[in-house]
């Protein structure tokens, strides 16, 4: 192999090449034009297909399912509606995840793991996280004394 690769040679390369085209051939040029026409052929296919101008903009089509004619009461008393109702699902996930906590907190107890020094840690790491980024928002009471107001509107 490394015979092959030494006695391949650019220059003697191009001096054959120079050598074959100098031959007077009876159907060079035709064949140089299926060559060339091959080669471009097979470039075209590569080359992606242009847009010749943008495609027009979509016609957007707004679909309400809400009474167009709704009084900002109505409003206010849907949006209180779907809020009760997120509070609804948001006590149901906190009393599972309660009821799954001192499920844990038993089987810990039950393998002889000390949980109640493991939640005095946790509660610990907690504070110092908080300590170390405070919260600028509102409060929760803040925040439910907002909703309150807010549905307060509805009926007044």
């Amino acid at each position: 192999m490394k015979e092959f690769f030494r006695s391949v040679n650019p220059k003697r390369a191009v001096e054959d090449f120079a050598e074959q085209w100098r031959q007077p051939t009876p159907h060079r040029w035709q064949i140089l034009g299926v060559a060339a026409a091959a080669t471009f052929a097979i470039f075209t296919l590569f080359i992606p297909e242009t847009q010749r101008m943008a495609p027009p903009r979509p016609e957007v089509i707004y679909i309400t399912t809400f009474d167009e004619n709704r009084t900002q009461g109505e409003i206010i008393a849907a949006n209180c509606a779907n809020q009760r109702l997120k509070d609804e699902i948001a006590a149901r996930i906190a009393a599972n995840d309660e009821k799954r906590r001192e499920m844990y907190k038993t089987l810990g107890r039950a393998t002889f793991i000390d949980v109640d020094e493991m939640e005095a840690e946790i509660k610990a790491r907690e504070a110092a996280e908080e300590a170390a980024n405070p919260d600028d928002g509102p409060s929760d009471e803040e925040l439910a004394l907002s909703v309150e107001e807010y549905c307060s509107r509805a009926t007044g």
